[in-house]
């Protein structure tokens, strides 16, 4: 997806934001946000907004010697969302078990982002209401056909919170050979493969890196393992709003799994802001 306009200020707000986990030393958030300013100023230069966060966050490891700002954030994550695995179970049996609300619940795990929250009590009245809520773009019925002769299933990560939800739905598809991919390094709060087996995706997936490290896999990136098992897969699951901004134009069929959280991928699908998508494309 090409880059917005509206991509530029919230780049600058999330590199001061990582600066400001990265250290509390002012000078050196001074220094993260000039060195943004200057790679926003080349924003034409990049191929997609993930591309540009890239720049952005290793900007920020590099002046402030910190591999990894959201550690810390992202192990709160999973542990807040195991502890909500339960009530997603319960939530899913009640359901029937059925296969249009394990995919919500995936989706739901959007609001694990970056959420800010103090308490368990607080993800678990979020969730309610969040779980509740339908999708406004549900191709599934294209999927239940695909599932008719389907051997295995590729699901692109994202956050790392996310990853336990997500594996409400591997458990859903154990039928399939499901491949779990992870950023091959920390960026953002974006899954690594430490984080997706920290969530117990270990044990009904197989886990592997994209070997791209940006917020959003730009296939040209991407490792030879990775390539063979998008190209090959007879489902792909893409997360997320960063793997929609970065692989827009796939070169084969897949369903993108997202909430549109800002105006833009809202305004790309034809949706009201906040609402869940579950879209096909084809080739």
């Amino acid at each position: 997806m090409k880059m917005f306009l509206d991509c530029l200020p919230c780049s600058l707000r999330q590199a001061l934001e990582a600066g400001r986990m990265a250290t509390d030393r002012p000078e050196l958030q001074e220094k993260i946000l000039e060195d943004s300013l200057k790679i926003l100023s080349g924003y034409k230069n990049y191929r997609c907004s993930p591309d540009m966060a890239r720049d952005i966050h290793l900007a920020v490891k590099e002046i402030t010697g910190i591999s990894d700002p959201y550690e810390s954030i992202k192990k709160r994550d999973i542990q807040s969302a195991k502890n909500v695995y339960p009530i997603l179970v319960r939530f899913l049996q009640e359901k029937g078990n059925s296969l249009y609300w394990a995919l919500k619940i995936a989706a739901t795990g959007n609001i694990i982002d970056s959420a800010v929250y103090h308490s368990d009590r607080d993800i678990e009245e979020c969730l309610e209401k969040e779980l509740q809520k339908e999708f406004n773009i549900c191709d599934i019925g294209i999927l239940e056909e695909k599932l008719k002769t389907a051997k295995n299933l590729l699901v692109i990560a994202d956050n790392a919170g996310e990853t336990v939800f997500d594996r409400i739905l591997a458990e859903h598809f154990k039928h399939l050979d499901i491949t779990y991919a992870v950023r091959s390094g920390p960026i953002i709060n974006d899954a690594t493969v430490q984080d997706a087996l920290a969530s117990g995706l270990g044990d009904c997936t197989r886990v592997i890196s994209t070997g791209c490290s940006t917020p959003g896999v730009i296939l040209e990136e991407t490792s030879r393992e990775f390539m063979e098992v998008f190209n090959s897969a007879d489902i792909v699951f893409s997360k997320g709003q960063g793997n929609f901004e970065a692989i827009s134009d796939p070169g084969r069929p897949l369903f993108y799994l997202l909430k549109a959280k800002c105006t833009v991928i809202a305004r790309e699908f034809g949706v009201a802001l906040n609402e869940y998508i579950f879209k096909y494309i084809g080739i």
